[in-house]
């Protein structure tokens, strides 16, 4: 294996496994650290983790197992990928995470680079943008678990570090990839590790890409892995045919993102859809069993979901407890998603980071292999023999976001 990868939630991770399958790197997605060696034909391998909002020494411990795998299998490079909106908290979890790798590496040039500007996420003078507005007025700001209000990475990640944090700005990256290395190694030896660098387009991650060739440790979105695979030797290549399945697709969505919200709105003019309040389920209104079996009956594209606006989500924290609500709506969507799989679904489609999470450890699986891109970060997934499935990060995804990911899954189109 040559590029080691771990990721901070499920769907990131297969964002980027989606992103080095189609540069040319065989590349598997795993759930949780593996036991036992990796096939010895994989190029690259993706730990997928939840570790985004988990207690900061829980997230580094975990980390630190990934990172022990993946050099045990040879790995030239480890790269970290969190989201693209660089969900965390004062205290964490990025900057603990990637300080703990780099420690455990001995790297001293780090980049970290959540731009991913397919899908409208860029850095200009260290600030994260999403399309056309500031990460702070993106609705990210009412994240129910992570919120993010302020805009410029470099103090966002200041407060989560222990050393100042570097900057390659624009100019410089445009400049290309010896202007960045130049600049990544003038900023190391001034004592910053971890170094933001500003990126506003594809061409601008393949610079940085090659930029990063022999560095220990990168971190970024799955954007800044563009250009990583070329760094090996490997050209772009054709994907492996796909297969789909055949059979009943259920959607399942806890996520609270504007995209996904718009994503349910269209789609529920066209299919059954099922609403679970945090009030319902507290209250005992409704059950796992109830929900799967809803679903299971019904013709189309059934839609179980939780995607409540911000002030009704508020709501719910205060009155049951943020971590409480969280967990609660977490082990509803994972047994919704074990009862339907017994009752017979074979697809799954999934919305938000932390319920895709839950529903793989639901569903206790390990490996799994990337199919073709549904939309910009999102690939179809296969988890074994009748069971396809695609994890969604919450402001992926065009409005029709639900039926072109189930068309694909049953490879009634590619």
């Amino acid at each position: 294996m040559l590029l080691g990868c771990i990721g901070d939630d499920f769907t990131g991770s297969s964002d980027l496994a989606n992103t080095l399958a189609k540069a040319g790197m065989r590349t598997v997605q795993y759930s949780g650290v593996p036991v036992g060696p990796a096939d010895a034909k994989l190029q690259a391998g993706v730990v997928s983790l939840k570790t985004r909002s988990i207690p900061v020494a829980d997230a580094v411990a975990q980390s630190l197992k990934a990172l022990e795998w993946l050099l045990a299998q040879g790995c030239e490079q480890i790269y970290l990928k969190y989201c693209s909106t660089f969900d965390s908290t004062a205290e964490g979890n990025i900057g603990p995470v990637a300080e703990a790798l780099a420690d455990a590496l001995d790297a001293h040039s780090v980049i970290v680079c959540p731009a991913f500007p397919g899908t409208g996420r860029s850095i200009y003078q260290g600030h994260l943008f999403v399309k056309d507005v500031l990460l702070n007025e993106s609705g990210m700001q009412n994240h129910p678990l992570t919120p993010m209000t302020d805009p410029d990475i470099r103090r966002v990640l200041a407060a989560q570090s222990s050393s100042p944090i570097g900057h390659v700005d624009a100019a410089t990256v445009l400049m290309g990839a010896h202007a960045i290395r130049a600049l990544l190694e003038s900023e190391a030896a001034a004592g910053k590790r971890l170094i933001v660098v500003d990126a506003l387009q594809d061409a601008d991650l393949m610079q940085i890409g090659a930029a990063a060739k022999g560095l220990k440790l990168v971190t970024g979105g799955s954007g800044a892995a563009l250009g990583l695979p070329a760094n090996f030797g490997i050209a772009s290549q054709d994907g492996a045919a796909w297969t789909g399945e055949q059979g009943k697709c259920i959607i399942l969505s806890g996520s609270c993102s504007i995209a996904t919200r718009g994503q349910i709105a269209h789609h529920k003019t066209l299919h059954p859809a099922m609403e679970v309040s945090a009030d319902m389920l507290f209250g005992g209104e409704i059950t796992a069993q109830a929900a799967a079996d809803w679903a299971l009956s019904e013709d189309g594209l059934p839609l179980v979901y939780s995607s409540s606006e911000p002030a009704e989500v508020g709501v719910a924290q205060d009155k049951y407890g943020r971590d409480a609500s969280a967990k609660k709506f977490e082990q509803f969507f994972a047994d919704v998603a074990r009862l339907c799989i017994q009752g017979g679904a074979r697809k799954l489609l999934t919305a938000g980071g932390e319920t895709s999470g839950a529903v793989v450890e639901g569903l206790s699986l390990t490996q799994l292999e990337i199919g073709p891109e549904i939309d910009p970060g999102v690939p179809a997934l296969r988890a074994r023999a009748g069971l396809v499935l695609a994890l969604k990060s919450g402001n992926f995804g065009s409005v029709d976001y639900f039926e072109k990911a189930a068309a694909i899954l049953d490879g009634t189109t590619t």
